[in-house]
């Protein structure tokens, strides 16, 4: 079997099946191959959470970190990815995920060793949304928020009278022209991974190239502890997306390329002065700069005071208005509103956070609330969600903010009246006393 095959062999002792996640046809391959190979172990593109998740178990969580350490444009954005991927499966008649389930269960029933080789899922989403650039995820969150609503097929599997699928994902054809049996092979896959490139290096990088060395490095372990225990190598048998097999049997003949898991594994750094937060300081120190320099210049009290209430209730509002969207508790449209004027002050607080929190105060939600909302199948029954709902209000909190801070910026600005001649003049008499 040549090295372009989606399943095949790297050595004697290890086949890589590469898989459609949402392919009937896979969890029948997945299960032939170990059959057929009765290996000693079986590797799945899984990480312990992933794999908790499909076996139906909820591990404990805290909303404070969750909202502390994850943008909660990542967490929604997450939830996206695996909602469009569960409708698509849904056209075409599979649960996402089966093949990966497939390889289990045949392992156990076998009494094969299962083993995880893929990379954390949250350490892969916050590098991967790190590494995007912002218009990206602009238009990858927009792109699926349409798609939600305007994905069709042609009956159960989307297949048209030529036996080839059709799925509407909005306004594109997703696998139009593709039959399903080939949706695994190499030129298909290449053409997709290719058009994820062009979107954003970045994302590519981290959902594909670095989860391609993290799974290798995995797979050499676990030849490599065959060796070290004095055991007679075992076979194994990994089960990994379609997507990855190339990169995987590159770096397995080249294992020098392979960089440490500790430097795949790194979770990017908060920059302390990142543009994000570059502007927002930029913003409130410009603020104060031109209130002192309105007050040099001669302006009333009551003007500035008029332009500081401007600033306070502008950002309230806009912030507590994406609360209120997000039909959010009345506490935490009032906290929003609160801290709004605030935290555009401050690069480092968001008001999405208090508000966040505040709703995640009434609303109390549990483990089970993540695995209702990862599984939700109706916009309706997330909604419902009371995660979900934490979420959505700590999200457009922020955004009402963001907005809120440029309209009021401009509104004290034409509200001063001052030129930036006034601006020098009044620093200079601020500061030395001219």
């Amino acid at each position: 079997m040549s090295d372009n095959d989606a399943t095949g062999a790297i050595t004697d002792d290890l086949i890589i099946v590469g898989t459609g996640h949402i392919l009937e046809k896979s969890v029948k391959e997945v299960e032939a191959v170990i059959d057929r190979e009765n290996p000693d172990v079986v590797a799945v593109e899984l990480c312990e959470a992933r794999y908790k998740s499909l076996k139906g178990e909820v591990e404990n969580f805290s909303v404070k970190d969750t909202l502390s350490t994850s943008s909660p444009f990542l967490i929604l954005t997450h939830w996206l990815l695996a909602y469009v991927q569960r409708k698509m499966g849904d056209e075409l008649g599979i649960e996402p995920g089966a093949d990966m389930m497939a390889a289990i269960g045949k392992a156990e029933e076998k009494g094969c060793k299962i083993a995880l080789i893929d990379r954390p899922i949250q350490i892969t989403m916050q590098r991967f949304w790190k590494k995007m650039k912002f218009f990206e995820k602009l238009k990858m969150v927009f792109s699926m928020l349409f798609a939600i609503t305007n994905i069709r097929g042609g009956g159960k599997g989307g297949d048209d009278k030529d036996g080839v699928t059709k799925l509407q994902i909005g306004g594109m054809s997703v696998g139009d022209g593709i039959d399903l049996d080939r949706i695994t092979d190499e030129d298909v896959v290449t053409q997709l991974m290719e058009e994820l490139r062009e979107f954003s290096p970045g994302a590519a990088t981290a959902l594909l190239d670095e989860r391609d060395a993290y799974i290798a490095g995995s797979l050499l372990e676990l030849q490599h502890h065959s060796s070290t225990d004095n055991l007679e190598q075992r076979k194994t048998v990994a089960v990994v997306g379609a997507g990855h097999v190339a990169g995987i049997k590159n770096l397995l003949r080249h294992p020098e390329l392979i960089p440490p898991k500790e430097e795949l594994c790194t979770l990017p750094n908060k920059k302390r002065f990142g543009i994000k937060h570059l502007l927002g300081l930029g913003i409130g120190v410009a603020l104060v700069v031109v209130f002192i320099a309105a007050f040099y210049s001669g302006i009333s009290w009551d003007v500035l005071l008029s332009a500081f209430l401007y600033w306070v209730v502008i950002n309230g509002v806009f912030s507590a208005i994406g609360v209120v969207i997000a039909r959010g508790h009345p506490l935490s449209v009032l906290t929003a509103f609160s801290v709004a004027w605030l935290t555009s002050l401050n690069p480092f607080l968001a008001a999405g956070w208090f508000a966040g929190l505040v709703e995640a105060y009434i609303r109390k939600p549990t483990a089970e609330d993540i695995k209702g909302m990862m599984n939700a199948n109706s916009l309706r029954e997330l909604a419902n969600n009371k995660l979900f709902k934490v979420i959505l209000v700590a999200a457009l909190a922020n955004l009402g903010s963001i907005v809120g801070t440029f309209v009021g910026a401009y509104v004290v600005w034409r509200e001063l009246g001052i030129s930036m001649e006034d601006v020098w003049t009044g620093l200079k008499s601020a500061i030395f006393g001219q």
